[in-house]
């Protein structure tokens, strides 16, 4: 009854979308793809701002409740009667009065079931289309019936551009640049192979007076080029979301200089490689807003080339969904930890593959989320950098936020809100 009941409500947001949609004929970007999505979407969000008027989904707002959230520019009501009633108010406002509506919405779009981006497809065309990393084992892959199918959902938005729109890719993306080839649309890569049409190079820790703040690389766009900084998070893949802008800013006909300067208003999402302060005198690297194979293997190359580090610790949760790969997955990440990490504490039944004897790596198992948060501030010493990564349903966020060398940091962090912190 409970999923038929969501299946009515969510036919029914899909319609009252749809009719906006119909009204207001706003240019839709949307961004797709297994990584990376929502940094992405933020980062296309805010380098279109100075031309446009802009929406751009809120956090992670890309499944069929999401989307139609964002096109009608509601919150998320949860369970809350009064909220689903000012909702179906708003909606109907829109639909019959006057409104100063967006001309520009970029949408954020995934797939945690077969089917998921069809239904949004029904819903919203896209304009201009952005596709994040496609990797190997994508997260989901569980409920699919192969890699491929996960990607090909993934992709799926791109079938829907009209001949010659924009479809951005990933240069360093085999699966992504090959299917590219199959549409009309006009590709434009980006990334940090040479033939890139928006090329990052040189991309390297930014430090201020011998302290990290953030990640630098060079970038060109045709002729133009220019330097690229991401304050407030590290890793290379911090940079990618700021390639992908930029070449959505050179599909729309925005210089690089505009855009650059654009892009200066730029803070990467919670959770996403974010830099705290940890206790002792330590540094946290916050990635624990999820957790697949290739984003956990890109974070542990930050935790070790990361500088001036007393020490090394990787927290790592469970990577959930993925079926019939879980353990090779978790074995083959053991071992990248064992060779990154001082101490490796694993947090979850599966995380405990990373306690194997891959290396000479400390290791600490704990059950949950809380048992770590519990323990862990108590064995934290002054220059210690601490990676925290895992599952969104392992909450490691709980981890990060007793590791906090300031407690009101906490709103800095991922799922605060009272909804999510009420679930166990």
């Amino acid at each position: 009854m409970k999923n038929i009941l969501k299946s009515i409500v969510a036919l029914l947001l899909a319609g009252v979308a749809r009719a906006v949609l119909h009204r207001y004929h706003p240019h839709i970007v949307m961004v797709t793809g297994s990584v990376g999505k929502t940094s992405t979407k933020d980062a296309v969000a805010t380098v279109l701002a100075p031309r446009f008027f802009v929406r751009a989904s809120e956090k992670s707002f890309n499944s069929e409740f999401g989307v139609p959230f964002t096109i009608l520019g509601v919150q998320n009501p949860w369970r809350n009667p009064l909220a689903w009633f000012s909702l179906m108010k708003s909606s109907l406002a829109l639909l019959i009065l006057p409104n100063h509506y967006p001309n520009m919405l970029v949408l954020e779009v995934g797939a945690d079931r077969p089917g998921d981006l069809a239904r949004i497809a029904r819903m919203a065309t896209p304009d201009a289309v952005v596709v994040t990393r496609l990797p190997e084992i994508p997260v989901h892959v569980e409920a699919y019936a192969s890699p491929d199918a996960v990607r090909e959902e993934e992709f799926s938005p791109a079938y829907a551009l009209a001949a010659a729109a924009p479809l951005i890719v990933p240069s360093d993306d085999l699966y992504a640049l090959d299917m590219a080839m199959r549409t009309p649309a006009q590709v434009i890569s980006y990334g940090s192979t040479d033939d890139s049409m928006v090329g990052i190079s040189s991309a390297d820790f930014y430090e201020i007076e011998g302290k990290v703040v953030g990640m630098r690389s060079k970038v060109a766009m045709g002729v133009e080029q220019g330097n690229l900084i991401v304050k407030g998070s590290v890793g290379t893949t911090q940079l990618l979301p700021i390639a992908a802008a930029l070449a959505v800013a050179r599909a729309f006909a925005i210089p690089l200089p505009e855009a650059l300067q654009a892009l200066e208003n730029y803070e990467p999402p919670p959770g996403r490689g974010r830099l705290l302060r940890g206790k002792n005198d330590s540094i946290i690297i916050d990635d624990s807003y999820n957790a697949s194979p290739v984003a956990t293997e890109e974070a542990l190359a930050t935790l070790k080339a990361f500088p001036h580090a007393k020490r090394r610790i990787a927290v790592l949760g469970d990577m959930l969904e993925l079926g019939r790969y879980s353990v090779l997955e978790h074995e083959r990440i053991g071992k990248l930890a064992h060779e990154s990490a001082d101490m490796i504490v694993a947090v979850g039944i599966r995380s405990r593959a990373f306690g194997a004897a891959f290396g000479v790596a400390e290791v600490i198992l704990f059950d949950n989320a809380d048992a770590a948060a519990l323990a862990l501030p108590d064995r934290i010493h002054k220059g210690d950098v601490i990676l925290v990564k895992g599952s969104q349903s392992i909450r490691t966020e709980r981890i990060v936020e007793a590791l906090l060398a300031d407690p009101a940091d906490v709103v800095r962090l991922v799922r605060q809100e009272k909804a999510w912190k009420k679930k166990v």
